[in-house]
């Protein structure tokens, strides 16, 4: 499973010692831009100058644990197919020392000329993975 390290940046900390609970998702925002680039082969910015525009639609998010200052993040990230053809599920999970503290599913398509459509190189990565 594709994976990024991180370690909790000090100015997400709030009044209460750990992290605020809007960073989780940007973290998984990182990990999943960087999954795309790197083991897909899509650079979004790149993709989105040939008029490809890639969008989350939606997502739900579990938190399990808190995160605090010091902690030092394994974000994972898996596609996953969606019920819809045109739609992809990314699942990720934020874990320290191999213990989950929060997972997440974010649903993407891919808007080329206005319709949503699954790119190859996703495609192909789904077919792979099964």
């Amino acid at each position: 499973m594709f994976a990024k390290h991180y370690e909790v940046d000090p100015a997400h900390i709030d009044f209460q010692g750990v992290v605020d609970g809007l960073y989780y998702p940007f973290y998984m925002e990182w990990t999943r831009h960087a999954f795309m680039k790197e083991a897909l082969g899509l650079d979004i910015e790149e993709e989105f100058k040939q008029g490809r525009i890639y969008m989350v639609l939606e997502y739900s998010l579990r938190f399990r644990k808190s995160l605090k200052k010091g902690d030092r993040l394994e974000v994972t990230c898996k596609l996953e197919r969606n019920e819809k053809r045109n739609r992809v599920n990314f699942f990720q999970q934020i874990n320290v020392d191999g213990v989950p503290y929060a997972d997440a599913t974010f649903v993407a398509t891919c808007f080329v000329n206005g319709r949503p459509v699954v790119p190859e190189a996703v495609a192909n990565a789904l077919a792979q993975a099964e």
